[in-house]
Formats: C-alpha cells, structure tokens, sequence
C-alpha cells in the first residue's frame, strides 16, 4: 500500500516538475517575442515623435524681428514726408517742399546702408514702399493742393488724385517687375522724381500771389509728373555708378562743382534738374522711335 502511494506521488511529483517546466519555457519564449517586438517598434515610434514634434514646431507661430538701421532710415523719409503734408495745411509751403527733399535723401540711403550691412529683409522692401506712397505720393498732391490747385475746385483736386493714383500704380508695376525688369532702367519716372519736380515747382513759387495762369501751370506740372510715371519711357536708373571704386580726379571735381551750383540758388537749380530729368524719358523713345530707326 505504502509502494503504492508513494509511486502515485512521484508521479505526481514529476507531473508537477513537468508543467512547471513548460511554463517557465512558455515564459520565456513570450518575453522574447515581446522584446523581438519592442525593437522592432521602437524606430518607428522614435520617427513618430520627431514627426509629430516637427509637425508641432511648424504650427507654432514664429517671432521674427526686424533689422533696426535701414527701417529707421525709412522712418525719417516717412516722417519728412508726413510733416511735409502738415507743414502745407499751415501754409508752410516751404518748410514742406524741403521736406521732400528730404525724404529723397534717407529714400536713397535705407537701400544703400541694407545693402552693405547685409540686413536687407521682404519686411523692408515693403516698408520703403509703403514710405515712398506716403513722401513721394500723398505729399506732393496735398502740398500741390494746397499752395494752388485749391483755386481750380474740382479740376484741382482731380488732378491732385490723379497724380496719387499713378504714382500708387507706379510702385506696384516696380515691386512686381523688380525681379525681372533691367536695374539700368526705371519704366516709367520714378516715383521720387515726380515728387522731386512738384515739390520743386511748389518750392519756386512758395511766396507767389495766386492766380489762374499759376494755377493752371500746377495743374499741368501735376498731372503730367503722375502720367510720367505710368508710360512706358525709359528712364536711366543711375544704379550703374560705382560710388565705392576709384573715380577719376574730375569726376570728384565735377560733383563738388555740382554742390556749389546746388548752394548757390536751390530751389530753381533742383527744380531744373528735375525737369530735365523727367524729360529724358519721353526725348530718349521719341530718338528710339524716330531718329535711331532712320539711321
């Protein structure tokens, strides 16, 4: 009986030793599989979270600064064109038209200091043009306005918008043409230009009496200066100078020479080299047209 019992019992000893077995076998084979599985995925969640992160950062709104120098550059030619506009509803007329000039002067060197500070931006491209509306085309047409076109009512102040629309046209043709158009040549008279020969003539004339003939002079300075700037003359954009290479002796006498003229009287010597300037565009295509094809 006791051979029996205990025979019963290693077998079920055995049994017991043998299912445990399998299962610490089974165990085992699970967790590789689990390992085998987690290394596999893990590469791929790693590419996840990085996509995901990437993903996020791009979403999230980037805080971009601003170059300090060129854009305040382009602040004074905006301000000297808005006081220029509140100089001519006091009657200043003066102060207003040296105002423009003004403006041309920091409108010409915003690029120049961007340029060779290597801090040109789109924000500042867009500013500058925003500045040039301002000085170069709301100033003129309210200065003209108010020291004469006034006197000629509707005719007045038609020619005043007419001006301020073309030159609103001019800066949008030059900033999408800019890319591809020839920096030799401005299509069109340039926006500064107009302004220059407005601001001149109104510069003249500040402390004239008004009249008809005066006023209807402004008129065709006015509304010609903004049709200038929408043809399709060429103008030389002087972009080809080279003012940081060596010049000739005489080149540097002759511009020390050009101040001096400028000095001596300059209100008529910048109103005449305006002039002259915006006749250019329309002389050099009638010589195109007619004269070179003769030839």
């Amino acid at each position: 009986m006791s051979d029996t019992q205990d025979s019963a019992n290693d077998s079920d000893h055995e049994e017991t030793q043998g299912s445990g077995s399998s299962t610490s076998h089974d165990n085992g084979e699970e967790s590789s599989v689990t390992v085998l599985v987690n290394a596999l995925l893990e590469p791929a969640e790693g590419q996840e979270r990085e996509e995901a992160d990437l993903h996020a950062q791009q979403k999230a709104p980037r805080h971009r600064g601003i170059y300090l120098l060129p854009n305040i550059v382009t602040t004074v030619a905006l301000f000297s064109g808005f006081y220029a506009i509140l100089a001519s509803m006091d009657g200043k007329f003066e102060a207003a038209a040296i105002a423009i000039f003004v403006a041309m002067v920091f409108d010409g060197l915003d690029g120049r200091v961007a340029r060779m500070t290597n801090t040109q931006s789109d924000f500042g491209v867009e500013y500058d043009s925003l500045s040039d509306m301002v000085s170069f085309g709301v100033a003129p047409a309210v200065i003209c306005y108010s020291w004469m076109l006034s006197d000629l009512g509707k005719i007045g102040w038609a020619a005043a918008f007419l001006y301020v629309a073309c030159a609103a046209l001019r800066l949008a043709r030059f900033n999408v043409e800019v890319e591809s158009a020839d920096s030799r040549y401005f299509v069109g008279l340039a926006s500064p230009s107009a302004a220059a020969l407005v601001a001149g003539m109104v510069w003249v004339g500040h402390d004239v009496e008004p009249s008809t003939s005066i006023a209807i002079l402004a008129f065709l300075v006015t509304a010609g200066a903004g049709l200038l700037m929408v043809v399709n003359c060429r103008y030389h954009s002087m972009k080809g100078f080279d003012f940081k290479g060596h010049v000739p002796f005489v080149t540097f006498l002759a511009v020390v020479v050009g101040m001096v003229i400028v000095t001596i009287d300059p209100p008529r010597v910048l109103l005449s080299l305006a002039l002259a300037y915006a006749l250019s565009g329309p002389l050099f295509w009638l010589w195109i047209k007619f004269f070179r094809k003769s030839a």
